[in-house]
């Protein structure tokens, strides 16, 4: 790849793409939604979500100084990061916090790219995320999910027409925001029921000696107003 090719390809990234039509941006709009609201359907397309979600936590973590041993996620959506240093102080709570709102607001900042045009500069960026945090997973699953995503982030950027690529953008966005908002009132149901006790929230908890439901609050808070703000970007309303 010589010079000129380097070029080309750096403006094809950083370039500006036509917004589509408004039809496009609400159909989009009801493919994500019918990729999170069925429970069977769900099942499958939360792997995406829970890659955000460990993502958020692994991004927080090096961030704030914490060593990143590494990420786990499990065939039934789950997923676990480890990372080393003070269990305690601001950096374990950011990093804690992190998970639950990581996938609303990569969609917040998806939906600002959207609105600037820069669909192709989106679509090359989560690329370029997957593939750093691929260096991080330790199973199986959690590889073979990740170069998944990736390489059809990858194809898509790469062989498709600027229509089926905004199509495909527009989805991944409004699948973030809407995913995340779903996994945390299914939080909130659990611990209603006695169960996910230590969940992030009740971490954060024993972390600030906020009570858990306050972290929910904030969890909520979060997840909403990302999905309000980045629909006055997309929808233009």
């Amino acid at each position: 790849m010589d010079i000129a090719d380097i070029t080309e390809l750096w403006a094809r990234v950083t370039g500006t793409q036509p917004a589509p039509e408004l039809w496009l941006v609400l159909v989009t709009a009801g493919a994500a939604l019918a990729l999170v609201a069925p429970w069977g359907i769900w099942r499958i397309t939360r792997n995406a979500v829970t890659i955000a979600h460990e993502g958020g936590h692994g991004l927080v973590a090096l961030l704030t100084g914490r060593k990143l041993e590494g990420i786990r996620l499990h065939s039934d959506t789950s997923g676990l990061t480890v990372s080393r240093g003070r269990p305690t102080g601001f950096g374990m709570v950011l990093t804690a916090a992190a998970g639950y709102i990581a996938p609303s607001l990569l969609g917040l900042a998806g939906a600002a790219l959207l609105g600037a045009g820069r669909i192709t500069m989106l679509l090359w960026g989560a690329t370029a995320l997957l593939l750093a945090m691929l260096v991080m997973i330790r199973n199986l699953w959690g590889v073979v999910t990740v170069v998944a995503t990736g390489a059809l982030f990858l194809l898509v950027s790469w062989l498709t027409g600027p229509e089926v690529q905004a199509a495909f953008a527009y989805v991944a966005v409004w699948f973030l925001l809407l995913g995340g908002i779903r996994p945390v009132f299914e939080l909130q149901r659990k611990r209603r029921r006695g169960g996910a006790r230590d969940s992030d929230a009740d971490q954060l908890a024993r972390l600030t000696k906020l009570p858990a439901a306050a972290w929910l609050l904030l969890f909520h808070a979060v997840t909403l107003l990302s999905l309000v703000g980045a629909a006055r970007w997309l929808v233009e309303f």
